[in-house]
């Protein structure tokens, strides 16, 4: 066992017994690199990677390789989604390097941290044009000890830092941000769109929730019924167990990379809902309760978490419990090849087949999970299961979303300061919060209240929210870093402005000030998110598809204000009736709270439960009837 055993992550676990003298990140691994004057190898992948599978069998479990790298590097192992900072900064190093990324990422370091040279996945004998794991180490190697060669190293190591820190300095556009940013925005997602399978891109393929949501609020249905039918036909969708698989290695939505993450089901267990609740399709419905019930079924923690996870592999190999072979109770044309003999199933599937298929895939081999909470995607979950929960009329929904509230305040908070840890498992809290997880889980938390009618949730909204703006906004440029400011300083702080895959930290929580603000009156709450939008106004009209969230800000933002005051129990006829609709232009706030400025001097009326529809504080008559409210 190496230094790896005593880590909390599944992913750094799985390299704890190879022969490769790993260790974590931190200071301990660069002062040895420094002291015996190495170079540092930096792995970073996560526990649902194929490749990083792969890499770890052929090469970090292979006893030359390991020699090779404990002779000549101290060797690091960063789990991406515990260090999304670290993930973050590497992965552009070495974007501007070789012009693409992904996982495994595989970095070269100075002693001082700085990146020189690296890749993603390599082989351990040369093959499509890659070359052998161990010629690379080596030839890194004897570079780094010809002291004539040393100071090009140095040279590439200071010019890659300096790209990096002058990527990282986002300024504002000067331009205003009004209706031409969403029109022109809109245009982009035209242009750029699949007409013919649906989505954005080729291949690979990936679902992009947040430009569909930017579509709901634009109410084309030419781009977004191609796209959640298509996905929603089977492959890339799980139509046996419910719930989406990562992306898909085609165009056409139908072979998956076999991964199933916490993120892509919650967002798309909203999107789904959402189209469901335009339409009134039933095909969205059930997509979105069957993803729902996936991720209380496999994802589900005790005490309230959802996992981060499933593994695309079973015992080694890729897809396993996800296709099956050829046989007489599934019809043929159901089957679609996939290899090795096995198949994937797509089309319409009977439901007493479903549910037999099901059960017998239970009983067989199963997916690791990784069975880390993270916060952010937590975050998402909550807001997911509180929408569906509220809209669906599902009690055991509300109940989960409440219990992950809890947690998501409880142990995945910290007690002194009330700020929020990164990760959770197995009872341990580890790390400090992200933007993203503050945004993501006030959002959450304002769904909850919302569904609800409990006002704790809104309460604890507002004060993440100003937590976040304390810890993470750019007084200067405006905008919101990715890293505390009292965190780990590493070669450059990063504004994530696109969604890739999650939602951008600093456009979520952009949305969230707007919705504060107009529930709270807080004309600074706005101004900050309005300065965060700044920086991508010029982007998103470009670049549409990576910057849906930022849209949903924007269009909020400049939406005509309705506010929707409510008071007396939600169950009352009247809250049901102004709630039946989605309406992700108004905000809402339930009570009766005169610290709550929307709520403030808004009470019963006779002793019955009351609407307030206002417009910047602004309110009409209060309605009690709520057959007034439906006319």
């Amino acid at each position: 066992m190496n230094r790896l055993a005593d880590e909390t992550s599944p992913y750094l676990r799985q390299h704890a017994d190879n022969p490769v003298d790993w260790y974590p990140w931190g200071d301990e691994a660069f002062a040895r690199a420094a002291a015996e004057d190495k170079p540092v190898f930096l792995s970073i992948g996560y526990s649902a990677c194929h490749w990083c599978h792969v890499m770890e069998r052929e090469s970090f479990a292979n006893p030359e390789i390991a020699a090779i790298m404990n002779e000549h590097f101290v060797s690091i192992k960063v789990d991406r989604e515990e260090r999304p900072d670290v993930d973050a900064v590497y992965m552009d190093a070495i974007a501007a390097l070789t012009g693409s990324g992904g996982w495994p990422l595989t970095v070269f370091l100075q002693p001082d941290r700085k990146p020189f040279g690296g890749g993603t996945y390599y082989p351990p004998t040369a093959k499509h044009g890659l070359p052998a794991f161990r010629d690379l180490l080596t030839s890194i190697a004897n570079a780094w000890a010809d002291k004539e060669r040393r100071p090009k190293i140095d040279e590439a190591a200071t010019q890659i830092v300096k790209y990096l820190q002058e990527g990282a300095a986002r300024k504002p556009d000067e331009g205003p941000i009004d209706a031409s940013v969403t029109a022109m925005a809109f245009e982009s997602l035209l242009t750029q769109f699949d007409y013919e399978n649906g989505g954005w891109g080729t291949a690979p393929k990936f679902p992009a929730a947040s430009a569909l949501e930017f579509l709901f609020r634009k109410n084309d249905w030419n781009l977004i019924k191609p796209a959640l039918d298509r996905m929603a036909e089977g492959g890339m969708y799980d139509l046996v167990g419910g719930g989406f698989h990562r992306y898909s290695v085609d165009a056409k939505w139908l072979v998956p990379h076999f991964e199933k993450m916490l993120y892509d089901n919650a967002q798309l267990a909203s999107a789904y809902l959402h189209g469901w609740l335009v339409t009134g399709k039933a095909r969205y419905r059930q997509v979105a309760e069957e993803t729902v019930d996936y991720m209380l079924r496999e994802l589900r923690l005790e005490g309230g978490g959802f996992a981060s996870a499933q593994d695309a592999d079973t015992d080694g190999e890729e897809g396993l419990t996800y296709t099956w072979q050829r046989r007489d109770d599934i019809p043929d044309e159901l089957l679609h090849f996939f290899e090795g003999g096995r198949f994937i199933i797509r089309g319409e599937l009977d439901p007493a087949l479903r549910a037999s298929l099901l059960a017998e895939r239970n009983d067989g081999p199963q997916p690791a999970l990784d069975d880390k909470a993270v916060t952010a995607w937590n975050g998402l979950a909550l807001a997911a299961l509180a929408e569906n929960g509220r809209f669906l009329g599902r009690a055991d929904v509300l109940d989960a979303a409440r219990e992950l509230g809890a947690f998501l305040l409880g142990p995945l908070s910290n007690p002194a300061n009330g700020q929020l840890h990164r990760t959770w498992r197995d009872g341990v809290a580890k790390g400090a919060g992200y933007l993203e997880d503050y945004a993501n889980v006030a959002h959450g938390l304002l769904e909850l209240h919302t569904a609800t009618g409990e006002l704790r949730w809104l309460t604890e909204a507002r004060r993440i929210a100003e937590v976040a703006r304390s810890l993470f906004e750019d007084p200067a440029d405006g905008g919101f870093f990715d890293t505390p400011a009292d965190g780990e300083q590493l070669i450059a702080r990063k504004k994530q402005l696109e969604d890739n895959p999650t939602p951008s930290g600093n456009a979520m929580l952009a949305y969230v000030l707007l919705r504060l603000a107009r529930i709270y009156g807080d004309d600074e709450a706005e101004a900050a998110a309005v300065k965060a939008l700044a920086l991508v106004r010029g982007p998103a009209q470009r670049a549409a598809p990576s910057f849906g969230t930022s849209l949903v800000a924007i269009d909020f933002y400049l939406a005509k204000p309705r506010e929707i005051a409510i008071v007396g129990p939600i169950d009352s006829d009247v809250a049901r009736a102004v709630l039946a609709e989605w309406e992700p232009r108004s905000v809402v706030a339930i009570g009766p709270a005169d610290d709550v400025p929307l709520l403030e001097g808004k009470t019963l009326v006779d002793g019955k439960p009351a609407v307030y529809i206002c417009e910047k504080f602004v309110c009409a008559a209060p309605v009690t009837d709520a057959a007034a409210l439906a006319g």
